[in-house]
């Protein structure tokens, strides 16, 4: 079977003899394990079974200068001091939509590779994934700000659903133009949880995340695709809302917050979703032994993947400060459960 047969063999709960991964590298880790094996031949080990084939730009930042950057919507965003620093919400101080450009699809640029016909369809030997970044959640916070969306959605309501109710039909256009890509899923990227659980909490996320999502997903199944969402923190709280609106697989499953231990999931929902993830980047991977690492990587094939609905992978990329000898063992330990 190709790889692209494996990941949708197990997204469709059938048990395979192999289990389909992904294992991807941050901010130096691929040169640091280089060194460690003294050439990069060690890259041959690691098999990709899925592939981004691109996505659409969702946020689309102009540079001002050196120091800042503003975004389609109008947030003024630091670029010297780190990621993801808000200088001043597009919607800053009282809630209105009075004044606001509000931008439209074609504002947001498609980016694919340049050989997507031969990295999608049923001919392709990897499963061909869209991304689409920033969703609903996070893209209300960027426009208004943390602190104000959390306060929103308690004392301004409506414009709070206002603010999701434009952001939902934008993303259904972002949807749309996505039909004619012969992609196999397109995944969306939204954190709705901590450490601790759900942001919102899970009443608010289910009063106005969960109908909003279920029309992105209805729209992502319309075009006969799979819908991916990306999802860090705690979410087992909403597990069951998550699969009632029809997501077919949760990406990330970090295992180190409250309630998100993956053998528990499995347990209780593996019938009903494909987990992707669950090796821990908080625990297992920057602080255990290799031989614990290793254990625990047969232990999640074992156990996840039984009956399918698993694709193996770090809860997050192989991160910096990670010690060479324990990439190395995800790598190796990745390698071997798929001989």
């Amino acid at each position: 079977m190709t790889h692209r047969e494996y990941v949708l063999k197990a997204i469709s709960h059938e048990q395979t003899d192999r289990i389909p991964y992904t294992l991807g590298f941050e901010g130096g880790t691929e040169e640091e394990l280089d060194q460690y094996y003294g050439s990069p031949t060690w890259r041959n080990k690691v098999q990709q079974f899925i592939r981004g084939i691109g996505g659409i730009d969702t946020v689309v930042e102009r540079r001002v200068d050196n120091s800042f950057a503003i975004d389609a919507f109008g947030s003024l965003w630091r670029v010297d001091v780190g990621a993801n620093h808000l200088e001043k919400p597009a919607i800053a101080g009282t809630p209105s939509f009075d004044g606001v450009q509000w931008p439209k699809s074609d504002d947001f640029p498609m980016k694919l590779d340049d050989d997507i016909l031969a990295c999608t369809g049923p001919d392709a030997r990897q499963a061909s994934i869209i991304y689409m970044p920033w969703g609903l959640f996070e893209q209300s916070w960027r426009i208004r700000g943390f602190q104000n969306v959390m306060m929103d959605c308690v004392t301004d309501v409506d414009f709070y659903e206002e603010l999701l109710d434009r952001l939902t039909e934008l993303y259904l256009a972002h949807v749309q133009r996505c039909r004619s890509i012969p992609a196999d899923a397109i995944m969306f990227m939204d954190d709705w949880g901590d450490q601790r659980g759900v942001i919102l909490g899970p009443e608010r996320w289910r009063k106005y995340l969960k109908p909003r999502w279920a029309r992105l997903y209805a729209a992502v199944h319309d075009q006969g695709k799979l819908v991916i969402s990306h999802c860090c923190g705690s979410f087992s709280d909403i597990l069951p809302d998550i699969i009632e609106i029809g997501l077919d697989v949760i990406e990330s499953v970090q295992p180190e917050p409250r309630g998100m231990d993956p053998f528990e999931l499995k347990l209780r929902f593996g019938s009903e979703i494909t987990f992707w993830g669950c090796l821990g980047s908080q625990s297992t991977i920057p602080f255990g032994t290799p031989d614990e690492i290793r254990a625990r990587v047969e232990e999640l094939c074992r156990v996840m993947g039984r009956g399918g609905g698993y694709i193996l992978a770090p809860a997050k990329y192989i991160q910096p400060g990670t010690p060479a000898s324990n990439s190395a063992a995800v790598v190796e330990a990745f390698a071997r459960n798929n001989l």
